[in-house]
């Protein structure tokens, strides 16, 4: 991959990137990070990658960061919970994308992971297999089974009253 290649992949799918790796882990600064790093990753293996994969490599890259990360906050989650336990918040309905976002956080990574690519940033399952190292059936149940999860939570009226 030449230079002008790797500006361009700069310009064409970063936003993106990083819109997957916000939904992922929730924090602008360490989703900036992350797409960071994926860049930094890429420019050391440029003359690897071809320019023709270099979506399904970023994309790949920010996925196994981001899992990485996740897996680091929660060892912190843990510990910061047995601490802040005994708060309570009021949780009230303010809103239907509030509501969608929050049951999105309830899936399983695996399961939002894929769904995020999949009904956010219109990647086929061919693709999202490719990204996250799964097989075309494995992404399909996923994101069935996340789908169903979804569908049941926004219809229970506790979680949006």
């Amino acid at each position: 991959m030449t230079v002008e290649e790797y500006n361009k992949s700069v310009d064409l799918y970063a936003d993106g990137i990083y819109r997957f790796a916000l939904k992922t882990i929730k924090n602008q600064e360490k989703a900036k990070d992350i797409v960071q790093d994926a860049y930094e990753k890429l420019w050391t293996k440029h003359t690897d990658v071809s320019y023709e994969k270099v979506k399904s490599y970023l994309f790949t890259t920010t996925y196994h960061t981001s899992i990485d990360v996740i897996r680091k906050e929660k060892t912190k989650a843990d510990f910061e919970f047995t601490q802040s336990s005994n708060r309570s918040t009021l949780d009230q309905y303010s809103d239907i994308s509030e509501v969608l976002s929050n049951a999105v956080e309830r899936l399983p990574n695996i399961q939002k992971s894929v769904l995020l690519l999949r009904d956010y940033e219109g990647y086929s399952y061919e693709e999202i297999g490719e990204i996250t190292g799964l097989k075309e059936s494995q992404v399909k149940v996923y994101i069935f089974r996340a789908r169903l999860f979804l569908k049941n939570y926004l219809v229970s009226i506790e979680n949006i009253i």
